[in-house]
């Protein structure tokens, strides 16, 4: 397993800095993600790491030797590092063996084509080394391209924005397959994606950079979503609403829904005006005792429909429920809230 230091680095073109004073390290985790909006920074990191970018300050460390600094860049054929990128980049005048052995060169051609069929059995396409990438689907390529990614043993693979160009099912399925490959293989990862769903499947820390190009938190997925630390995070992973309140003590807020209390406590002082994130679990229809709210739109969704509500006070609320609770838009439902992750933000 490789470790990872990035301490302070910036990068940019033609003068124009995209990240400045970027950190980050990881030393115990497989999986890792960037996840942020596009044109914030996530590919140009990766770049930067693979060495296909100079960095003008800071320096980048992989398993305790410096790659980059500023004036000091290895070469990225000489860094070790796999890669993986959205296009899959196969060559397609290589059969898929000769594909995945490409950065073997050390090896001779019988070691070569067994390490080929060994990476090509562990990404669930043996029987496949003789065909050619323009007979394969997207979702084969792109497993070949996980395939000679891994054939080197790299202490450390790249992956940028993966399964992109894959419908949602296939994306679904194969990002679940690649992450028990990668897990069986204890390869260290960091992938970026601006897709929060993909993140969340794949990533044991995720890291949530905003659009100056910082890492607003990095933390498990369960956290970030949760428990944000910032509005950006709040808004940026998962759906939700926010709402006012008046803070009625350390672990509880006074709102229009009634008295919320969580699992959290707040040092700001008694009245304090916040906003109170709720995210669409939170909200629980057909409550005895709760607050008559009025359907006003809805989104089927298969297993489950998301309903959007408005309180009497005007507030609107998003509920995600199972979707045998089918219920018209123009109707009033009885709504509650479990505030148990009460996470609020000072107005």
């Amino acid at each position: 397993m490789g470790t990872l230091e990035i301490k302070n680095i910036r990068c940019g073109y033609d003068g124009q800095n995209i990240i400045d004073g970027f950190s980050l390290d990881f030393r115990d985790t497989t999986l890792n993600c960037l996840l942020g909006p596009s044109g914030c920074g996530k590919t140009t990191v990766l770049r930067a790491i693979a060495g296909f970018e100079p960095i003008q300050a800071g320096e980048i460390i992989l398993d305790g030797k410096v790659i980059s600094s500023k004036g000091m860049t290895v070469p990225p054929e000489w860094r070790g590092i796999g890669m993986v990128f959205q296009d899959y980049a196969l060559f397609p005048h290589l059969s898929v063996a000769d594909n995945v052995s490409f950065g073997l060169r050390r090896s001779g051609r019988k070691e070569k084509r067994k390490v080929a069929e060994q990476m090509l059995e562990l990404v669930g396409l043996e029987g496949y080394p003789d065909r050619y990438p323009h007979g394969l689907s997207g979702g084969q390529q792109q497993r070949v391209a996980v395939a000679r990614a891994l054939a080197p043993h790299p202490p450390l693979i790249l992956m940028d924005e993966p399964f992109s160009n894959l419908d949602v099912e296939l994306r679904e399925r194969l990002v679940l397959d690649i992450r028990e490959v990668l897990r069986q293989r204890q390869t260290t990862t960091l992938f970026v994606t601006h897709d929060q769903e993909e993140a969340f499947m794949l990533g044991e820390h995720v890291g949530v950079m905003n659009n100056d190009g910082c890492i607003m938190q990095w933390d498990l997925p369960y956290n970030l979503y949760h428990e944000p630390s910032s509005r950006f995070v709040a808004d940026f992973v998962g759906q939700g609403r926010l709402i006012e309140g008046i803070l009625a003590d350390y672990d509880s807020v006074s709102t229009s829904l009634g008295i919320l209390k969580g699992n959290r406590a707040y040092e700001w002082p008694k009245d304090t005006r916040v906003d109170v994130l709720l995210r669409p679990d939170d909200v629980l229809l057909n409550v005895k005792g709760g607050v008559d709210c009025l359907v006003t739109d809805r989104h089927f969704k298969g297993a489950q429909i998301m309903y959007t509500l408005r309180t009497p006070c005007g507030d609107e609320l998003l509920s995600l429920v199972p979707s045998h609770l089918d219920i018209d838009t123009g109707q009033k439902v009885r709504v509650g809230i479990d505030a148990e992750h009460l996470v609020i933000f000072r107005r």
